[in-house]
């Protein structure tokens, strides 16, 4: 049973995929060659599930960061004969700079152990295990290190300590004095290639810096914004271009999977895929931490992975696997005990199929925000946009399982409702550029009627608050979007009225914000929502509540780790990080917020 705190393990990302590693220098989550790959370490999962720690012998502090501008993590230990430095990086393409990082990753996993003072006695065990643990390696020793084959996986790891090995696994001890540099490489390769020549001393040194280099230059060119909490909105714009998919523009919700949204509960999905609905969310974050070339690619993925579904009358699907794959069927890995027992792990996501009605407005969303860098769209892209807005205007009266994924009976979701309204808002305001101008009527009459349904239906006296779904009581954060897209002003009163009774009735006693309290068809609870405590700040600057937006969302980044990470839940009694990690959308909501604060600030100083 895998039980280290979930913040104690910091993101690492060559832009096709991502390790976990601890603060004591334990990769134990690596998934190759891409996000969605089976794993070659899964220790976070499962004591069984392979790692690759490089640590001190005997007791040491570690403290750790990331180098400046980059996702390359340092870890320092200090013991009391003296202290080291491990870097870690996954390796990019040599002379990558900014457009380009993560276009030519080598699938390479870089370890640098440097000798700071005094002399310390070191440890590594290399244990990997494939196939989310299922498959022990044949280990082969060569001069550089070991040979490593696995089913479908080749490694060759160069390392300049000479590793004992036994049951499928390295180890050694090694001393390491001030001045001394150690460098380790993991490269990998498909069997369907041959074992990748081990690199030298001086070739892991140069890919290395180059990484450093790139990150630093990526930063550089894309990251201007220059408003309240700054470092943290540039971090997090780094963190989404680290779950990046640069062969495609995907973003990754999450690099990992089943790492649970309770201790011991069944509330464990597979986040290593790409969703519709952050499309719009993305967008607005990458617009101000990142640049909108990154904005460019994530629309054109989605846009291609989508294209086909209008097509004869069928639905959007709501996600999709990062190269565009559409069957994601759901699994569960019995061998597998979870994160602190928290079973079952699963592989997949079982809500690939289900119907979620705001995904289309969420896409024309993204699609507006995108019109003016673009000019124009292509023939095949307007055809398909055009179709977004008409199975909209078609279907927004039908029920669905919502944004949460609710795995119960479906039910008419408010926020499905408001992202019906955007689809045919965005589109009556895209119809120039779509060439649909025949269709402005029809939507704008549709448009409408769905914005009279939320008002006379969405809204419950008894509540003061937009509900849950049509006719309901009970109250739910996707709710505060209604000012966030401009459905009605931050300072209506109804908008007043939603905001103040999810601060008051949703949220725990820190003030972060539950997503509802109703049932949801699954046993068990879950914590409160980051994203949606950092929607509450969002729209209470909508609202012209700066202080408390601002209260709201220091309470929100007050649960980021050591490295600036955020998971996508609080355990409500501990104060814990739940939820897969890092999760994405936390860090939009964090950039959103952010954003729509240091905006409202200028509005209330004179002459901003």
């Amino acid at each position: 049973m895998s039980s280290l705190p979930i913040a104690d393990h910091a993101l690492i990302s060559d832009c096709h995929s991502a390790a976990l590693v601890t603060r004591d220098g334990s990769v134990d989550w690596l998934c190759w060659p891409r996000f969605d790959s089976p794993s070659v370490f899964a220790r976070i999962l499962d004591d069984e599930g392979g790692h690759w720690s490089i640590s001190t012998a005997g007791p040491a502090e570690s403290t750790r960061r990331y180098l400046d501008r980059t996702m390359v993590l340092e870890t320092t230990f200090t013991s009391e004969t003296g202290t080291v430095c491990l870097i870690d990086a996954l390796a990019v393409g040599p002379n990558e700079r900014g457009h380009e990082l993560g276009a030519g990753s080598p699938h390479a996993l870089l370890r640098r152990v440097k000798g700071v003072s005094g002399e310390v006695e070191m440890e590594t065990t290399f244990a990997p295990r494939s196939e989310y643990g299922l498959l022990s390696p044949l280990l082969s020793h060569i001069p550089e290190g070991l040979t490593v084959r696995a089913g479908a996986d080749l490694f060759t790891l160069v390392s300049p300590v000479e590793l004992e090995t036994a049951r499928a696994q390295g180890h050694a001890r090694f001393n390491v004095k001030e001045g001394d540099d150690v460098v380790f490489c993991l490269h990998y390769a498909p069997t369907s290639e041959k074992l990748p020549p081990p690199w030298s001393r001086e070739a892991i040194v140069q890919r290395l810096d180059q990484t450093i280099t790139a990150w630093q230059t990526w930063s550089d060119l894309h990251q201007s914004y220059d408003g309240p909490w700054r470092e943290l909105v540039h971090h997090s714009g780094r963190v989404l271009q680290a779950l990046t998919f640069h062969p495609t523009g995907a973003i990754v919700a999450a690099p990992t999977t089943s790492l649970p949204e309770e201790i011991g509960g069944g509330r464990n999905w597979d986040y290593r895929y790409a969703w519709v609905r952050d499309a719009s969310l993305t967008l607005q974050a990458l617009w101000v931490a990142a640049c909108p070339d990154e904005a460019q690619d994530f629309f054109d993925y989605m846009v291609r992975a989508a294209a086909a579904e209008l097509q004869g009358g069928a639905e959007l699907q709501i996600m999709f696997g990062i190269g565009g794959e559409h069957d994601l069927t759901e699994r569960v890995l019995p061998h597998l005990s979870g994160w602190r027992d928290s079973g079952p792990v699963r592989v997949g996501n079982g809500a690939w199929n289900q119907r979620q009605l705001d995904v289309y407005g969420e896409l024309l969303d993204a699609a507006r925000r995108l019109a003016e860098p673009l000019k124009r769209f292509d023939e095949d892209t307007q055809r398909f946009l055009v179709s977004v807005a008409d199975v909209a205007a078609a279907r927004w009266k039908e029920s669905d399982q919502g944004i949460w994924e609710i795995r119960g009976d479906p039910q008419p979701f408010l926020y499905s409702k408001l992202m019906c309204w955007v689809a045919l808002d965005r589109a009556v305001d895209l119809a120039p550029r779509l060439n649909a101008e025949d269709r402005v009527a029809g939507w704008k009459s549709t448009r409408e009627e769905i914005a009279s349904a939320i008002l006379q239906q969405g809204w419950s006296d008894r509540a003061g608050a937009f509900g849950q779904a049509f006719g309901s009581e009970e109250l739910d954060a996707s709710a505060l979007m209604i000012p966030i897209v401009g459905f009605l002003p931050g300072d209506d009163p109804r908008v007043v009225s939603t905001i103040a009774a999810i601060a008051e009735r949703l949220t725990d006693k820190r003030g972060l914000v539950f997503r509802y309290k109703s049932h949801d068809g699954l046993e068990g609870e879950e914590g409160t929502f980051l994203l949606c405590t950092f929607w509450l700040a969002q729209a209470q600057a909508l609202a012209g509540q700066v202080d408390d937006a601002r209260a709201t969302f220091e309470r929100a980044v007050a649960f980021i780790t050591d490295v600036g990470l955020l998971a996508e839940e609080i355990d409500p009694t501990s104060g814990e990080l739940l939820g897969n990690f890092p999760q994405a959308f936390s860090h939009i909501g964090l950039v959103n917020a952010a954003w729509a604060i240091s905006q409202a600030e200028r509005q209330v100083v004179p002459g901003a």
